[in-house]
């Protein structure tokens, strides 16, 4: 895929990723109420918010995007999950934009992973024993 969309995408996630941390760092009502619902107030809400800004800078290096991608994966798998099985699509009227956010970040994310898979080193390390 060209470099240059893959750079846009990388940028979308990062944005998106620490676009939301005000949330998260400055306790909005919003997020306490997510987190406090999933039971991971405060801690969780905080340490979650600490990952997404390590994966963010992470998407946006060069050397690291595989692992900013792979971070994020994991991270948003998680938030979609909480969407779908206790919080539901809509929280608090959002017309259930957190939840498309969220499989946004998650659907870009693993394009750029797929992009980046041969420069994730374990895997290179598999292919040069096949």
């Amino acid at each position: 895929m060209n470099k240059t969309i893959i750079l846009i995408l990388r940028i979308i996630v990062a944005v998106i990723l620490i676009q939301t941390l005000r949330f998260k760092f400055t306790a909005h009502p919003d997020s306490v109420y997510i987190f406090t619902k999933v039971g991971l107030e405060p801690y969780g809400r905080i340490g979650i918010g600490i990952l997404e800004l390590i994966s963010a800078l992470l998407i946006l290096i060069p050397k690291t995007i595989w692992a900013g991608a792979l971070l994020s994966i994991s991270i948003i798998s998680g938030a979609v999950l909480m969407h779908l099985t206790i919080l539901g699509i809509e929280i608090n009227n959002d017309g259930g934009s957190l939840f498309y956010l969220a499989v946004t970040i998650l659907f870009l994310s693993l394009i750029i992973l797929w992009n980046q898979r041969k420069k994730i080193p374990f895997i290179q390390l598999f292919l040069k024993f096949k």
